[in-house]
């Protein structure tokens, strides 16, 4: 294998873990998918529209850990 090829490689092969990492590390918090309100999680009076597809969503808050969960309400 010759210097170009070698980079290629490191590039491609870069590429494609970075590619996967992004999808596993993908910020889950404004994903429908979830419905249920995690344990220990609050209700706050913060709700917005999200910009993306106009759903109503509520903030939950876990005063424990200052975690902020974000549920689409439709």
């Amino acid at each position: 294998m010759d210097v170009a090829q070698g980079i290629n490689f490191l590039v491609f092969g870069g590429l494609a873990v970075i590619a996967l990492l992004s999808v596993f590390v993908w910020d889950k918090r404004y994903r429908k998918g979830r419905r249920d309100i995690p344990p220990e999680y609050e209700r706050t009076e913060e709700v917005f529209i999200d910009p993306v597809d106009g759903d109503k969503v509520r903030v939950y808050y876990n005063p424990k850990t200052g975690e902020r969960f974000y549920r689409h309400e439709g």
